[in-house]
């Protein structure tokens, strides 16, 4: 919300001297969020006046129109006669009058101005746009000013270029600070100054004769007020006053009825909305949208309508989406002029609309229809309902004193009982809370600074504002009395830590994770745990792949992935296409994190009971409510693409390839204490000739290798890329292994290699298992280092050829013993798998 300084002093007699940096300093203790004080026309330096064309010459023979122009700036120039100006735009003609620098004067960048020749003429000055002056991005014209205004007089003043301006982030329970009238009030308390309310006005009550309204859904729209004013000039234009504050204030002219609605939107924080009376067919309907139902948006949008959305309706059928935006239908006319008679026709009858709606109904219809307008923007995080006979008398004053309209005397005034809501609270409870002595008369007066009536002596009965829907119980009436009196002012008391008990097993299994992980090269990343459908369908799942059911998002940030992720995968290579996209083309990324499968929890998944907060939940609720979770494994994730190892002076690059995708779930295991079996598979999205089953024992716990090429296509990744995922928790699903050092055995080493033939469909891990089970506890490592197949083997046949490394921890190996080692890990071998020694 932007605030200009000078408009927030219609409402509070802030001291002279009281800059925007200063009332920053006081907001900023208060609580509020001041991002930034914008210094207007600080580079700005006169004579900048009003002027009059009085005559325009079109020179040609250039590459654009130019016109020079006799322009009397009165006696601002000190002599009196015409300035002789050049000027390139074309919207302005004889007779109107202008924004004029003469020389001397300075423009925002900074740009002097001085007198030059230009285009064969003398140019006396500049003919100002309005982002020349600051006030805006338009460029399109110079600025045309009203008639009434006086040739020669101080254009900083009339248009208000001087100034500052205020930047707040408003958060969602400051919905009041939307508006002048709530950034006022916290000004007045800060500097103990009296507030002058602009929605204290005098309101006619309702009546019987106002415009029609029927409310059928009182939940959605509890409070609506309809005025009605005839008789307004359609050739009536915004006053420059209004334009510049709505300008400064971060929005930009339209209409003159437009511009009224949104001047008092700014002002008291209430949205309203003006419709052209003669295209309203019939009384006006608030309710559902109906199956089948359009409407034609203002911004020129045909939208399907959702069931859920409320409607502002006439009997032609829905005319706007309440508390979002309107209907093109109803807009009001633009002023047109006629030809032959030169009588302006437009609007002359408006219907002011100031509603209170639901914020949760108006929240999801902005977000359904992506709509985030001003409007919605103030509805979601709270309106004064109260404030609506206020603003809509406002805005009916307004036409009558700018646009000459006449208000009816009718007044709808439709409102929903509301229940008064109070809260009990002990007067010391804000001390307690702070840790710091307030009093009862402090904390009274705060709260009553505030808006809330208060009423009690050592137990208070507080009734908030109804500009204040954040106020609900104690604590909240705490904070306002703390925030009030500054957070600075809080003792600064460190707590009492009770004794640790140290990482959990789980904890420290992570932490190890991640270092191994992270000393072998790779980069830890964090993504946001959403997915949507079309990665899904990238990886080329199933249709009953249990990755695809997935818990839905009741409010999720983005509606391409509005659900929890149900595998690592999609972020990482999410940022690892960002990566290389930026020129990372060597990429080699790791996650642990958690995913949320619905598996096993379906019944129970999205039942979660409401839980008392007044005593601590039993075990049964505590156990009700972990049923209604999905399951949330931990896993860790990783993916690579592009070289291992760059090209150099040493040889050509190595790629990162499926092998190292499994060796990274090797050094998971490792650091988990535990020894992988791998296993070829096919289970997408990996390539079904490059993906390996990781197993401990017999229980699968994840899967590496290389990515199908359609997922790779389909995802813009590179080529050949690899990936990595395993379930921690099944990982150390037998209890937690403790770490141990490995153990140096000061004897030497005896190795021995052997080859051994088996059939092509034996996996290579169930050779490794039986030579590790036949070769005993001398054996201290193996390793595949070669696979031949050719027709010296046979046809079906395969060689894998090992190095077995044997040590004794209290002793040499003998030959004999080393050899004996070996010739029954070979034996072990030819009994599980079928291998013989190949010859």
């Amino acid at each position: 919300m932007r605030i200009p300084l000078s408009w927030l002093r219609e409402y509070v007699d802030l001291p002279a001297g009281v800059t925007g940096r200063d009332l920053q300093e006081k907001l900023i203790r208060a609580g509020l969020e001041v991002e930034t004080v914008e210094q207007l026309g600080a580079e700005l330096k006169g004579p900048i006046v009003v002027g009059q064309v009085l005559s325009i010459e079109e020179l040609e023979g250039f590459k654009k129109p130019i016109r020079y122009c006799l322009v009397d700036v009165g006696p601002a120039n000190g002599t009196g006669e015409p300035q002789q100006i050049v000027c390139g735009a074309r919207n302005f003609k004889v007779g109107d009058k202008v924004v004029v620098i003469l020389p001397g004067g300075v423009l925002p960048g900074p740009f002097p101005i001085s007198a030059r020749q230009t285009y064969g003429r003398t140019s006396e000055g500049m003919i100002c746009s309005a982002r020349e002056l600051g006030m805006g991005d338009d460029h399109n014209g110079i600025i045309v000013l009203p008639e009434t205004v006086e040739v020669g007089s101080d254009a900083i003043e009339l248009l208000e270029l001087v100034d500052e301006v205020l930047d707040i982030a408003v958060t969602a329970d400051r919905g009041y600070c939307l508006s002048l009238r709530g950034v006022a009030r916290e000004a007045a308390i800060a500097y103990g100054l009296p507030l002058r309310d602009p929605a204290l006005l005098d309101v006619p009550p309702a009546n019987s004769y106002g415009p029609l309204v029927k409310v059928e859904d009182p939940v959605g729209c509890d409070r609506f007020v309809a005025r009605s004013v005839v008789d307004l000039d359609p050739a009536a234009v915004t006053p420059l006053w209004m334009q510049r504050r709505i300008q400064k204030a971060g929005m930009r002219p339209i209409s003159l009825a437009v511009d009224i609605t949104n001047y008092v939107m700014l002002e008291l924080g209430q949205p309203l909305h003006a419709y052209d009376r003669a295209r309203v067919d019939g009384a006006i309907t608030v309710r559902r949208a109906q199956p089948g139902e359009k409407l034609r948006t203002l911004d020129d949008v045909e939208r399907v309508l959702d069931a859920e959305d409320l409607l502002i309706c006439d009997n032609s059928g829905p005319i706007g989406l309440a508390g979002v935006m309107g209907g093109a239908g109803t807009e009001i006319a633009e002023p047109v002029v006629d030809p032959e008679t030169g009588l302006i026709a437009g609007t002359t009858e408006v219907i002011v609309e100031a509603a209170h709606f639901q914020p949760v109904s108006v929240f999801r219809t902005a977000r359904r229809h992506k709509l985030p307008s001003e409007a919605a923007k103030r509805f979601e995080r709270g309106v004064d309902p109260e404030a609506a006979k206020a603003a809509a008398q406002r805005a009916v004053d307004l036409l009558v004193l700018v646009a000459g309209g006449t208000a009816e005397a009718g007044v709808t005034d439709i409102a929903a009982p509301r229940p008064v809501h109070s809260i009990t609270i002990a007067a010391d409870h804000p001390d307690r809370v702070a840790g710091m002595e307030y009093g009862r008369e402090t904390v009274v007066r705060r709260l009553q600074e505030v808006g809330c009536t208060v009423e009690g002596a050592d137990v208070l009965v507080v009734t908030p504002p109804s500009w204040r829907p954040d106020l609900t119980d104690p604590n909240d009436l705490a904070e306002e009395v703390i925030r009030l009196e500054g957070y600075d002012a809080l003792p600064s008391t460190l707590p009492t830590v009770p004794a640790g008990r140290g990482l959990t097993d789980a904890q420290r299994l992570r932490r190890r994770t991640g270092s191994a992980l992270a000393s072998a090269g790779y980069v830890e990343v964090q993504n946001y745990p959403f997915i949507g459908e079309a990665v899904l369908d990238a990886f080329g799942l199933d249709a009953d792949d249990p990755r695809r059911e997935t818990v839905k998002l009741a409010n999720p940030i983005s509606d391409e992935e509005p659900s929890l992720r149900t595998t690592l995968l999609p972020g990482l290579l999410a940022a690892l296409r960002r990566n290389v996209g930026r020129g990372a083309t060597d990429v080699a990324l790791f996650e642990l994190g958690l995913v949320f499968r619905v598996d096993g929890t379906a019944k129970t998944l999205y039942s979660a009971p409401r839980l008392p907060v007044d005593r601590r939940p039993t075990a049964e609720e505590v156990a009700a409510l972990n049923d209604a979770l999905p399951r949330q494994p931990h896993r860790v994730g990783a993916v690579l693409a592009g070289n291992r190892e760059p090209q150099g002076w040493w040889g050509p690059a190595t790629p990162w390839t499926w092998a190292d995708a499994v060796e990274s779930a090797r050094i998971v295991a490792r650091a988990a204490g535990v020894e992988l079996t791998v296993r070829q598979d096919q289970h997408a999205p990996w390539h079904p000739g490059r993906c390996a089953a990781l197993y401990v024992g017999d229980r699968l716990v994840g899967h590496a290798g290389e990515l199908h090429p359609r997922t790779v296509k389909a995802l813009h990744l590179p080529e050949r890329t690899c990936a990595m995922e395993l379930d921690l928790e099944l990982l150390t699903q037998d209890g937690a292994i403790k770490p141990e050092g490995p153990k140096i055995s000061s004897f030497p080493v005896a190795t021995q290699d052997v080859a051994l033939v088996v059939d092509a469909d034996v996996h290579a891990g169930e050779v490794e298992a039986a030579l590790r089970a036949g070769a005993g506890e001398l054996l201290e490592s193996l390793r595949l280092f070669d696979v031949y197949t050719g027709e010296s083997l046979g046809e079906g046949k395969k060689s894998l050829a090992y190095a077995l490394r044997f040590r004794a921890p209290d002793r040499t190996l003998t030959a004999d013993e080393a050899s004996a080692a070996r010739e029954a890990a070979v034996a072990a071998a030819a009994e599980r798998v079928g291998a013989t020694l190949r010859a």
